[in-house]
């Protein structure tokens, strides 16, 4: 069609020249300028036709990314089908095992401490105790944040592919490493703060073996979780369901046992190898932009780089006032010690497993702030949050159900042995478990209102939920065991674990 105009412009321009040849000079010159408009329309036309063609070729590639994004979006739903329809029964196998290993994982957590708090660098360096509780929250937030980023991308699929999984992995121990050495420079400084404060003293050597202790510690007990989600993603266990009870039972057990090793020798060394701690933290602290560097090249965990440290700086500041609680009924409730780590991490961990399953249903519908037709609304009540029949109210209900026989596994082992001088009588159980049940209701009905906020808000909740919710936890944990402990003072039940 646009050859057949562009000839019968050519025969109307010959039949124009023959008029033009009989006319004045004027008239010729008007006649060139015709001449030239007309090759210009010539030459246009032409160009339109390659523009027609250069329009059909991006059409063919446009199809054909539509087409890979639709091949995309099919797997995605695949996985999503295959991760809501869990059954209860597998659900429960899956989420019950991991938790007892990481309940057994702290009452070692708080056997070792009960070891390692006769050792000399815990009776010289008294900050060292102020730093446990520090290190271990924040330690606790970074490995289930990465855990739950893992199991929501594994459940995407993502991992299925070699090189895919080897950039996600490699991103994530990045970011880890770079998180975890100005997370435990963090934890040093409120330790040598809050040491420093009560007597005005200021010990040089005792704040570098804290900050080189804290720093190594975190770096070092990072780096099991990837592989813990990999085996899981290999057997065919969900991640959501394995790898944040492993997360808080690995990370509180290794942590403080790194973290007594390292302070131990790091205080043997002050008076000979004065080099050592600070050349732990040089080699640190130039390690962390290198670390920092990768994380933002990477597009899986730039997005973290930018916005994770809030949270998790802020779970410092909400544990910090479950852990002055603890400073001031341990001295009265000199049992308190033993079930306070046992009773925050049942807490967090189950909580965790819930915020974890909740955000990676969400990823698999959408990206953050997307609701899907049809979601339920943002604010349930709590009987909608634990009785309704779809899948956040089922694994609610099985997680609430593990909260007592887990408290009783835990609390019979202690007292088998002998950790605390526990005496387990009836109504110290019937009122311990009234508060660790209590904890854990609070818990699942704020992370599910917690994690939907936050996903409306356009904030990822693999982020950024997590270490909310484990300092919420460890407040409401301490608080509640405090209340439990008063009570039983009330009623006449003072024996050493309660109160003389």
């Amino acid at each position: 069609m646009a050859g057949k105009s562009i000839g019968n412009r050519k025969s109307s321009r010959r039949r124009r020249k023959q008029r033009l040849r009989m006319s004045n000079k004027g008239e010729g010159e008007d006649g060139g300028e015709e001449e030239e408009e007309e090759e210009i329309f010539v030459r246009n036309s032409s160009k339109s036709n390659e523009d027609c063609i250069e329009l059909i070729d991006r059409s063919q590639h446009e199809l054909g990314k539509s087409r890979k994004k639709k091949k995309h979006t099919q797997q995605l739903s695949v996985h999503f089908e295959d991760s809501a329809s869990e059954s209860v029964w597998l659900t429960t196998i899956q989420v019950f095992v991991p938790f007892l290993v990481a309940g057994l994982g702290m009452v070692g957590a708080g056997l070792v401490l009960d070891v390692v708090q006769h050792w000399e660098v815990y009776q010289v360096v008294s900050e060292v105790f102020i730093l446990v509780p520090a290190l271990l929250g924040l330690k606790g937030n970074l490995e289930m944040t990465l855990a739950s980023r893992l199991s929501t991308q594994a459940n995407l699929g993502i991992m299925d592919s070699r090189r895919e999984q080897w950039k996600l992995i490699g991103g994530n121990m990045a970011l880890i490493q770079c998180q975890a050495i100005v997370v435990g420079s963090l934890a040093a400084f409120a330790a040598v703060v809050m040491g420093w404060i009560p007597n005005g003293d200021f010990n040089f050597d005792h704040a570098l073996l804290l900050c080189a202790s804290s720093m190594l510690t975190a770096s070092l007990a990072s780096t099991i979780m990837v592989a813990v989600i990999m085996f899981s993603r290999w057997v065919n266990i969900n991640p959501d369901n394995v790898a944040t009870p492993i997360a808080a039972s690995l990370g509180d057990l290794t942590t403080l046992a790194l973290l007594s090793w390292i302070a131990s020798m790091l205080f043997e060394a002050i008076g000979q190898n004065h080099w050592l701690a600070p050349a732990i933290i040089v080699v640190c602290i130039f390690l962390t932009p290198i670390w920092g560097f990768i994380a933002f090249s990477n597009h899986y965990t730039k997005e973290v780089l930018d916005s994770g440290w809030t949270p998790v700086i802020s779970s410092m500041v909400i544990s910090s006032a479950g852990g002055l609680i603890l400073d001031y009924t341990v001295s009265t409730f000199k049992g308190i010690a033993v079930f306070q780590p046992v009773i925050n991490g049942v807490g967090g961990n189950l909580v965790a497993v819930q915020a974890s399953r909740i955000s990676t249903s969400l990823h698999q519908k959408g990206h953050p702030g997307y609701f899907s037709p049809g979601a339920p609304p943002l604010c349930l009540g709590p009987s909608a949050a634990f009785c309704a029949s779809d899948n956040h109210s089922r694994t609610a209900r099985v997680l609430l159900g593990m909260v007592i026989p887990g408290h009783l596994i835990f609390s019979y082992t202690i007292s088998y042995l002998h950790a605390g001088h526990t005496s387990l009588t009836a109504v110290f159980m019937l009122i311990y478990l009234t508060a660790a049940v209590l904890q854990v209701l609070l818990l699942l009905y704020i992370a599910h209102v917690m994690t939907h906020w936050m996903w409306k808000q356009g904030i990822d909740p693999d982020n950024s939920a997590i270490p909310y919710l484990t300092a919420i936890g460890d407040l409401l944990g301490t608080g509640l065991l405090a209340v439990a402990f008063q009570l039983l003072y009330l009623i006449g039940d003072r024996d050493s674990d309660v109160g003389e």
